[in-house]
C-alpha cells in the first residue's frame, strides 16, 4: 500500500523506495484537488507519494525567501522532486500554473518526469514543445497520467 508524505513532514523515504513527486496546478479556489485523484489511483502501490498540497496551507503568507514557512514549502518540493523516482506533473486548464511551468524547466532533462496538458491550459503549446524536445512523456488525462505512472513505479 502506498503511503503518502505531505509538508511540512519530513520527505521520509528510503533508499531504492519507489515514489512520485505530485508537481502541478494548486492555485488555491482554482484547480481541483487533482492529487487526491491520483493517489487514489496509485494507491495499491508499494510506493511513496509525495504530495505538496499542504492540508493547513495559510494564503496570508508572504511569498519571500525571508518567511521561514514559504521558504520551507518550497524547498520541501524542490527536495522532493529531486529525491523522488517520478515526478507526475499536471496543467490544470483552469490555471496559470507558473511554478509548474518552472519545475518542468528545471526538471525536464530529468528523464523522470510525466506530464498531462489538457486542451485548454494557456500555455500547451509550450508543453508540448518542451516534453518534445526533452523526451518527456505527455498525456491528456490524469487517467493517462495514473497509467503512465503505473508503470514507471513497476505497478503494471
Amino acid at each position: 500500500m502506498a503511503r503518502t508524505i505531505k509538508p511540512p513532514a519530513p520527505l521520509d523515504v528510503a533508499p531504492g523506495e519507489r515514489s512520485v513527486f505530485l508537481a502541478g496546478s494548486i492555485e488555491m479556489g482554482q484547480a481541483e484537488d487533482w492529487q487526491s485523484a491520483v493517489a487514489q489511483g496509485l494507491g495499491d502501490l508499494p510506493a511513496v507519494i509525495l504530495n505538496p498540497r499542504r492540508d493547513a496551507w495559510d494564503a496570508s503568507w508572504a511569498q519571500t525567501i525571508h518567511n521561514p514557512q514559504f521558504r520551507g514549502q518550497v524547498e520541501w518540493e524542490l527536495a522532493g522532486q529531486e529525491a523522488a523516482t517520478c515526478i507526475a506533473m499536471y496543467f490544470a486548464p483552469s490555471t496559470k500554473a507558473p511554478i509548474t511551468l518552472l519545475e518542468l524547466g528545471l526538471f525536464a532533462r530529468s528523464g523522470k518526469v510525466v506530464v498531462c496538458c489538457p486542451d485548454g491550459f494557456w500555455r500547451k503549446g509550450n508543453v508540448e514543445v518542451v516534453c518534445e524536445r526533452y523526451n518527456v512523456p505527455l498525456v491528456g488525462s490524469l487517467a493517462e497520467l495514473i497509467a503512465e505512472v503505473r508503470r514507471r513505479l513497476g505497478g503494471e
